[in-house]
Order: structure tokens, then C-alpha cells, then sequence
């Protein structure tokens, strides 16, 4: 039988050309991440977007770069969640980027 445990999906939305201290803002919030243990984290890029300005932003050829969002998941306990957000709070304050970023509860499997 599969055991899973209550858990957290941490989901933070940057921009794609978002840095910090010359290094891509998802890279950093997984670098960070896995520094504290976390139990797992996933970057996605967002094909076709739009945001709080209702702009369209899209992969296609002829768009700029630079303009899709980066979609960084992690998960883990609630309490390790709870202590890695002021961390993602720093670096995004610190980067000047606007983001999203919601929780939901997750069931995760372990072996």
C-alpha cells in the first residue's frame, strides 16, 4: 500500500528575465531550497501567460524574450514550508521582482 503524508505545494510565478545578484531569481529559490533540505522543487516555463496587466505573453518566435513566467514548485511538511517563506520573502524583495506565490495542501508519497 502507498503511504503518503499531509504536505505543502509552495508555487512561486516570476519572470523568466528576474535576477538576483546576476543569477536567474528560480535558480536561486531552488538553490536555496535545496540548501534547507527541502524535500523536492521543479521549475516550469509558462508557454502562453497573461498576468494582473492582462498582457498575453507567448512563446511564439516573434515575441520577446524574456517576458514568460517561471513557475517554481516545491514541496514539503508544512513547517518546512513555513520556515523557507521568509527566505523567498527576502528574495524577492531584494530582486525588486513581482510575484505570485500560493500554497495548497498536497498529499506526498513516501516509500
Amino acid at each position: 500500500m502507498m503511504n503518503f503524508i499531509e504536505s505543502e505545494l509552495l508555487r512561486i510565478f516570476v519572470g523568466e528575465q528576474e535576477k538576483l545578484h546576476h543569477r536567474p531569481l528560480y535558480e536561486l529559490l531552488v538553490s536555496e531550497a535545496l540548501e534547507r533540505g527541502m524535500a523536492g522543487a521543479t521549475v516550469f516555463r509558462g508557454l502562453l501567460s497573461f498576468g494582473l496587466r492582462h498582457k498575453v505573453h507567448t512563446s511564439k518566435i516573434f515575441e520577446l524574450a524574456g517576458e514568460l513566467p517561471m513557475v517554481i514548485e516545491i514541496v514539503d511538511i508544512t513547517e518546512k514550508i513555513e520556515e523557507f517563506l521568509p527566505v523567498v520573502e527576502t528574495l524577492l524583495k531584494e530582486s525588486g521582482a513581482q510575484a505570485l506565490v500560493t500554497r495548497e495542501a498536497v498529499r506526498q508519497w513516501t516509500t
